[in-house]
């Protein structure tokens, strides 16, 4: 082996040449080409939120359990108990158990919120013999819902055209009002159209501006300019 330099032969085993410093080439020795990532796998942050949502979970818990003891010794039933477990329960599970998934899920747990809040007015009308839960509470409740759902899915297609969808939505709140009105007449006999009517026509003046406004391309980009849109 000589060196590349000054032809100098070498010794084997030598890192440079004794006479010019020059470091030793071997060409047969194969280089490895320095990675430009590592090799070590990066470890995940830890979540901070799973042990306070422990923590909630379990003074929730500990409320309700201490409430129906209280209610169970004092009065020897649930009694007014039933309302906090349940109202707990409500709150727990449309506020704080979503929290407990890495990726949310609005189209589970917006339906989800609203069949408990069916089931807790559920609750109240049995215990206090009422008959207003079914004509009344549970259609409104699931109308909303259904609202509620369809404005999510709506919104989570994409953030285009969200003016038309808006106006769409205004209308339908609009005229869900009266079907509300509807709902209250049959349950508690009151008069119909006292309200909703104005409500309906407010709504459905402003959800047509909207559909207007998204509709026509110069209008929409006038308010965008004046109104910041």
């Amino acid at each position: 082996m000589y060196c590349v330099k000054c032809g100098v032969r070498l010794n084997d085993g030598v890192d440079a040449c004794p006479l010019c410093r020059t470091p030793v080439w071997n060409p047969e020795t194969k280089i490895e080409p320095e990675a430009n990532y590592s090799a070590r796998y990066p470890i995940p942050p830890k979540s901070k939120r799973y042990p306070i949502l422990a923590f909630i979970t379990i003074l929730l818990a500990a409320v309700c359990l201490s409430v129906l003891i209280y209610c169970l010794n004092q009065y020897g039933q649930v009694a007014w108990s039933g309302y906090v477990m349940l109202g707990v329960a409500l709150v727990y599970f449309s506020m704080i158990f979503p929290f407990w998934f890495e990726k949310r899920y609005p189209m589970v747990f917006v339906p989800l919120a609203f069949v408990l809040i069916c089931g807790y007015l559920l609750y109240i009308c049995l215990y206090n013999h009422g008959h207003w839960f079914l004509p009344f509470a549970f259609p409104v409740v699931m109308l909303t819902g259904a609202i509620t759902t369809a404005s999510v899915a709506l919104f989570r297609c994409g953030k285009r055209r969200r003016l038309l969808k808006t106006g769409c939505l205004v209308i339908v709140i609009g005229c869900s009002s009266m079907l509300v009105e509807m709902f209250e007449s049959i349950t508690f006999g009151t008069r119909m159209f006292t309200w909703s009517l104005y409500q309906t026509c407010v709504l459905s003046l402003v959800g047509l501006f909207l559909i207007l406004s998204g509709v026509i391309p110069p209008w929409r980009e006038y308010l965008e300019r004046k109104l910041f849109f």
